[in-house]
């Protein structure tokens, strides 16, 4: 399966897209300009960056990134799989990661995911191929693929810059819940990714709420997807 890539002249050609088929994006464009275009590594080290960059801040999270490079220089998974416990927690990484590290790393060795051939899957079996690691979530699976691999046409409808940014998008009373995020984001096809790029540089530019919290319709359970993304 041939993967069109979200790469520097294919965002250009979305945001024109996006420009065409929503006034409200239009209007965005004049107001914040375009985004930038956001890459990660492929294979084990990008995933294990999602993994560390969960639950903490931007700024720890690289604390712990830059002594796990340091031990782990290659960032292979066997070497991964090498480390002591000790020597992992001596980085800053909690007893859930490890575990999650080594799950990922294991199924990675152990070919249950296969970077070579996760290019030739849709986006739902891609997604469903990273998400049988412990620790892979489909929202992170989703970025990953986003900004790992390119894929143009994902929308993490549980992202809460994305909530947020859509709702001010769309005037909304309150914040869409993911289903109707997706439902949202239906016309922007075949250039969903784009779109949640202009949405999190749309959020990280827009004017604050005002004191009052508005009314939302998201789970307890929310991820927190927004300081990792936005």
């Amino acid at each position: 399966m041939v993967q069109v890539v979200l790469d520097a002249a294919n965002l250009r050609k979305a945001m024109r897209h996006l420009a065409k088929v929503d006034a409200d994006f239009a209007r965005v464009l004049k107001e914040v300009g375009h985004p930038a275009l956001r890459e990660v590594p492929t294979g084990f080290n990008g995933l294990m960056r999602s993994i560390v960059g969960q639950q903490v801040s931007v700024h720890a999270a690289r604390s712990i990134w830059l002594r796990l490079e340091a031990a782990v220089p290659s960032m292979e998974p066997a070497d991964f799989l090498a480390q002591s416990d000790e020597q992992l927690r001596a980085v800053g990484l909690s007893n859930a990661k490890m575990r999650y590290g080594r799950s990922l790393a294991g199924d990675i060795v152990e070919g249950r995911i296969d970077f070579a051939l996760l290019d030739t899957l849709d986006d739902e079996a891609a997604i469903a191929m990273l998400t049988q690691a412990k620790g892979i979530g489909p929202w992170t699976a989703e970025i990953y693929l986003m900004f790992a691999h390119g894929r143009p046409d994902i929308m993490p409808g549980l992202d809460l810059g994305l909530v947020i940014a859509a709702q001010h998008l769309k005037r909304l009373r309150k914040r869409p819940d993911a289903k109707r995020l997706i439902k949202i984001a239906e016309p922007w096809r075949p250039w969903r990714s784009a779109a949640a790029l202009l949405l999190w540089h749309y959020r990280r530019n827009m004017p604050d709420w005002s004191a009052k919290a508005p009314k939302t319709e998201l789970p307890k359970s929310q991820p927190k997807a927004e300081a990792d993304a936005s």
